[in-house]
């Protein structure tokens, strides 16, 4: 069974290294690694070019500059040769038997599709609090409706050809889309969660702002999630309000129902947080106890702020957003 390793990268110079030290060191290294550059203006092909000079790695590059990350991707996996594609991204760290776990389902069962897991990988108190809000613990993850990040997940290469591949009309939110297309042709991913990647969570409030807005964003144009958009807008800006009007006008004690339900918001990252936190100080835990809610609403709002404008894009370019849910 021959295995590519397939990436994009675009200004990665100070995370590539990062990830091909961890592709070197892998139990069962990649037959050939594939990456392409979307035009990146830093440092990062003399950073390829020094790893394929190393011969540490059967490493293969090009550039397609001004791609989007389907059109990247979809290159990548053109270009590789392997039967089985794994796929990964700059700016994680794999764990050392990722790629032999990742793939060691496709011998031994029949499965068209693996889906690995990710886990933060923080390195200041807020990275720890931003971990811990917007990534799924693995006791919280049913393994029939699991959906991978493409920072770890595994196909056979005719299963991403009669699929369509990564849909290249999306600039966000593409490897959902492959993932259910995926699933609805195949059925669940075959989940190893011991194919872990780790992953570091945005840095700043800013960061992660533009990431959850152009996320939504990408929603709205795959018209993804529309219950839980909507479940959104109605908390709020409907519930909340009409609590807040309640209090004020009505009776103080709906002020106790407002106060009450704000903990439950915020349990989930409390609770994940607990696992994170060893190396913080006590200090720094306070700290991220505090990001926690800051963290979660901020991600809300460039959900709400995104959401539309994607769905403004839908309806102005109908042509170029197909119903991905036709077989």
């Amino acid at each position: 069974m021959r295995i590519s390793v397939v990436a994009t990268v675009l200004n990665e110079a100070n995370t590539l290294p990062h990830l091909l030290d961890s592709l070197a060191a892998q139990t069962r290294l990649p037959d050939e690694v594939i990456m392409c550059d979307g035009g990146s203006t830093d440092a990062t092909l003399s950073v390829l070019e020094t790893y394929q000079a190393a011969h540490h790695l059967p490493l293969r590059f090009f550039q397609r500059p001004g791609g989007n990350i389907s059109q990247g991707r979809n290159a990548a996996i053109e270009a590789a040769t392997g039967d089985v594609i794994a796929v990964t991204d700059a700016g994680v760290r794999l764990s050392q038997h990722w790629l032999e776990k990742i793939t060691a389902p496709f011998a031994e069962a029949r499965t068209e599709a693996v889906a690995g897991f990710f886990v933060p990988d923080p390195q200041t108190a807020f990275e720890t609090a931003m971990g811990a809000t917007v990534l799924p613990a693995l006791r919280e993850i049913d393994p029939t409706r699991f959906l991978p990040s493409s920072r770890s997940v595994a196909f056979r290469k005719r299963a991403w050809a009669e699929v369509g591949g990564y849909p290249e009309w999306l600039d966000y939110c593409e490897d959902l889309i492959f993932d259910l297309r995926i699933r609805n042709r195949y059925g669940p991913f075959f989940f190893v969660p011991q194919a872990t990647v780790h992953f570091r969570p945005r840095s700043s409030l800013r960061a992660f702002f533009v990431q959850y807005y152009r996320y939504a964003r990408g929603d709205g144009k795959a018209d993804l999630w529309r219950e839980r958009h909507l479940i959104r807008y109605l908390t709020y800006l409907v519930a909340a309000p009409l609590v807040a009007v309640a209090g004020m006008t009505l009776n103080p004690r709906w002020w106790a129902l407002f106060l009450l339900s704000i903990p439950g918001m915020f349990w989930t990252g409390w609770r994940r947080l607990a696992d994170l936190w060893q190396r913080l100080s006590l200090g720094q835990k306070a700290q991220a106890l505090m990001w926690v809610p800051v963290i979660r609403v901020t991600g809300d709002l460039a959900k709400m702020i995104g959401y539309p404008v994607g769905l403004r894009w839908r309806w102005s370019y109908r042509a170029q957003a197909p119903d991905w849910r036709q077989p």
